[in-house]
This record gives structure tokens, C-alpha cells and sequence, in this order.
């Protein structure tokens, strides 16, 4: 790989960063929002170096170009050590065609665009999610109609609210389908990031009493909690649970993490 085609590569691989930053939303399908800026500047100098080199190369390229001087050009004598694809003084030309593979993301990035994480990583996953608040830390659901409520508050209230404030009150979540193994429930799933994709796990909501629309359909769900009690904890990761009264179907949200 010579050096235009390095710098060509370097200069698409920052306008793929600026293509999915500051044009679009789509970096929010694998990093948090706060990361922007710094996608943003990445892509700009990845830019800004690619053209540098790019000029530099072609001004390199045209004050090699034949002599107008009138002196003959030094004759080449090969010997030996010659080999196919080395030029005149040894070095060889271009580098290794596993450099190309540095096109991969571009190409992925404007012609695929990889979705955010769906049912496929929710369902091969089932990390408790960290319990970050302490209890008795949620404050009263105000109003009498149903609450907007992140998942991953709604897991908190229903394990560590002591007082029970989602007793017999009306939630609204908002989150993508994954199947259940069991009959007659499946999951309202928000993807949580610690940092980014690589990182994210799982908050899963069982619900009952409603037909589970196709996986990873986005939706708006509505219903009460079931409270549950325990003699014994059972093995595994325990979800809570959702009486379900209605759903509607909604598109996928710009930012689709919690």
C-alpha cells in the first residue's frame, strides 16, 4: 500500500467517523452521547492528516516527473539481489494486501451501518444489572395516570424500594421485544452502556397478560407490577415482572441505550 492510497484510506476512514457523528445520530448505536465531541475531533484530524498527505504525495509525485534539465537519467545495473517487485534501490513496492482491511469499517459505515444491539445480545445475556442506588433512594411517582419510567429504574423500585411505590400504579416503558422460553410472557429490553457496545448488558421486564409482538420490535408498554415474594431465592437472574394492559408499536428511538 503506497502512500496516496494510506492517505486515501486514512482520509475516508475520518469522513466515515464525521458521517456518523456530527451528520448523523448513528454513533449512538455503539457509544454514549457524552462521546461525540470526541468522535467529532477524531474524524476532523483524521481528515485534516489524510488531505496533508495526500497533497504532499502528489507534489512528491510531480517534482519526479522526467528531468528537463538536459542530463541523462544515471543507467540501473541489476545484480543478484533484484527480485520481482523491488524497485531499483531495493525497496519494495507497495506493502501488504492485509493493509486493505483497514477499508472494512468505511465500507461498513456507508453501506451497512450496523444496527444497535438487539434481541440476539439480550438473549445470550442475563448479567444482573448493577444496583447503584441505595434503598429507600426513589423518590414518590407523582400524578395518577401512567408513569414514564426508564427500565432500569422500574428493576430498582421493584427490588430495593422498600416502600413499595409501584404498588398498584400504572408504568409505561419503552424498550424492544425478546422472546421468553416460557409460555405466555416475554421481555420489554433496554441495552444499558457502561461505555460502549462492548460493555453493554441487558435490562429485561417480564411481561404477562399480552401477545408478544416479532422480536426486537420497539414499543411502548403499559401495565402494572407484580410484586413478587420469595420463600426461597431461586437460582439465576430473577426479572421482574409486568402485568401488561397495552402496547403500542413505535419506531427505533436516536438514542436506543439507557
Amino acid at each position: 500500500m503506497n502512500r496516496v492510497t494510506q492517505n486515501l484510506v486514512l482520509t475516508l476512514l475520518g469522513c466515515a467517523v464525521l458521517q456518523i457523528s456530527a451528520f448523523s445520530t448513528t454513533y449512538l448505536n455503539y457509544v454514549k452521547p457524552g462521546f461525540r465531541p470526541f468522535l467529532i475531533g477524531a474524524g476532523t484530524v483524521l481528515v485534516v492528516l489524510g488531505v496533508i498527505g495526500l497533497l504532499q504525495a502528489a507534489g512528491a509525485k510531480k517534482g519526479t516527473e522526467g528531468r528537463t534539465d538536459g542530463r541523462p537519467l544515471a543507467p540501473h545495473h541489476s545484480d543478484e539481489h533484484d527480485r520481482p517487485g523491488e524497485n531499483t534501490h531495493g525497496h519494495p513496492h507497495g506493502g501488504p494486501r492485509v493493509a486493505w482491511l483497514l477499508c472494512l469499517p468505511v465500507f461498513a459505515i456507508f453501506l451497512i451501518a450496523p444496527p444497535a444491539l438487539g434481541s440476539f445480545a439480550a438473549s445470550r445475556d442475563d448479567t444482573p444489572p448493577p444496583r447503584d442506588q441505595p434503598l429507600s433512594a426513589f423518590p414518590p411517582l407523582a400524578g395518577d395516570g401512567p408513569v414514564d419510567m426508564p427500565i432500569g429504574e422500574f428493576i430498582g423500585r421493584a427490588w430495593d424500594d422498600d416502600k413499595k411505590s409501584l404498588t398498584g400504579r400504572e408504568v409505561r416503558l419503552t424498550g424492544f421485544v425478546v422472546p421468553a422460553k416460557k409460555k405466555g410472557q416475554w421481555y420489554v429490553t433496554r441495552m444499558q452502556l457502561a461505555c460502549c457496545a462492548a460493555d453493554a448488558f441487558p435490562l429485561k421486564v417480564t411481561v404477562r397478560g399480552l401477545q408478544a409482538p416479532p422480536a426486537d420490535t420497539w414499543i411502548e408498554v403499559t401495565g402494572t407490577w407484580i410484586p413478587q415474594t420469595f420463600k426461597k431465592m431461586p437460582a439465576g437472574v430473577v426479572h421482574p415482572q409486568l402485568t401488561g394492559k397495552s402496547l403500542t408499536r413505535i419506531e427505533t428511538p436516536d438514542e436506543p441505550y439507557e
